[in-house]
């Protein structure tokens, strides 16, 4: 066989084509997508209501964002790894009622009592973790049945009433020089995850395994332990948006975070994560809950009825799904 002999470049596929932008990487292009509908989208809001990119308003997103992308953070770490957490709703309002419960009831200090709301957190997420990794239990099952069990403690700690919350969790809903604290723990919080994902060992194998958990497997990457961390952030992240959820009411509610599940699981996937695993920023999950802040606050503004934003909601989740279901057959193809 002559040495000179070379392989002749593969085309790309129509769909990988038309999800690029000109002279961009694939990758690349994934990445700045979602930014530049996030501009198009307040472009668009601004022309037709020139209140929405004021100050005020702006941080009024901000505060409504932080919630869900803190949560979507954590969720970023499951979806990177190949799996799915459907319980971030329910361990946040876990997190935050048994905090205002060590408070109120138990008579522990504030600070230990956030604490406490977040080892809860933590401690559900690994308890998930196990039933995956070491259960074999799909993870919509395993998660799905903490959804369930989180949601009922939840209830039954309170008693299905309000419960008022620690100055140190209530802290978390107020300013400092101006700035509401929720935004400053969502900065903090996303480049934690940034810094997880793309400066440490466990971030890399997080890819790994999303990308292919047996490959990885035999590659001897520890994929049970790497699965029970990935849960045990999330549920950690879960809690701290429990206690900014806590914090901005001022008292913990057995019904709080219902369905936001959902919304961290849309926020990864528009910030262009692949749900089959294997892909995903912190900077795009960022940007997804800031879009559907985005959406939520302009149709406000707009005076567009809430169930028509469900419907819209919706409908840009969808898109982002067909999406990422074409990347993917751009991919193999």
């Amino acid at each position: 066989m002559s040495g000179s002999s070379t392989i002749a470049p593969t085309k790309p596929s129509t769909q990988e084509r038309r999800l690029r932008l000109p002279g961009l990487s694939g990758q690349l292009a994934t990445t700045l997508l979602p930014f530049i509908g996030l501009l198009v989208l307040c472009l668009v809001l601004f022309i037709l209501t020139p209140n929405f990119l004021t100050y005020g308003n702006l941080l009024n997103v901000g505060v409504q964002a932080s919630t869900i992308a803190v949560m979507a953070f954590g969720m970023t770490f499951v979806i990177v790894a190949g799996g799915i957490d459907l319980s971030v709703g329910s361990v946040a309002a876990l997190s935050g009622m048994l905090s205002a419960w060590m408070f109120a009831t138990a008579d522990l200090p504030g600070w230990l009592a956030l604490v406490g709301g977040l080892l809860t957190g933590l401690v559900a997420g690994a308890v998930s973790g196990f039933a995956v990794a070491y259960g074999r239990l799909p993870a919509f099952i395993a998660t799905l049945a903490m959804l369930s069990v989180a949601r009922g403690l939840t209830l039954v700690i309170s008693d299905g009433r309000p419960i008022r919350t620690s100055p140190a969790v209530s802290w978390l809903g107020s300013d400092v020089l101006g700035v509401p604290v929720p935004i400053i723990v969502l900065a903090v919080a996303g480049v934690v995850t940034a810094v997880i994902l793309n400066r440490t060992v466990i971030g890399r194998s997080m890819y790994a395994v999303g990308g292919n958990e047996e490959a990885a497997r035999l590659s001897g990457i520890p994929v049970k332990r790497v699965l029970v961390t990935v849960f045990a952030l999330s549920g950690l992240f879960a809690a701290l948006a429990g206690m900014l959820i806590a914090g901005r009411l001022d008292s913990a509610q057995p019904q709080a975070a219902s369905g936001y599940e959902l919304d961290a699981i849309a926020a990864v996937v528009i910030g262009g994560a692949s749900l089959s695993g294997g892909v995903g920023r912190a900077s795009g999950t960022l940007v997804g809950a800031l879009i559907l802040a985005v959406i939520r606050n302009g149709l406000n503004v707009l005076g567009v009825s809430s169930f028509w934003q469900q419907v819209v909601i919706g409908l840009v989740i969808a898109l982002a799904v067909f999406v990422d279901v074409l990347r993917r057959r751009g991919t193999r193809s």
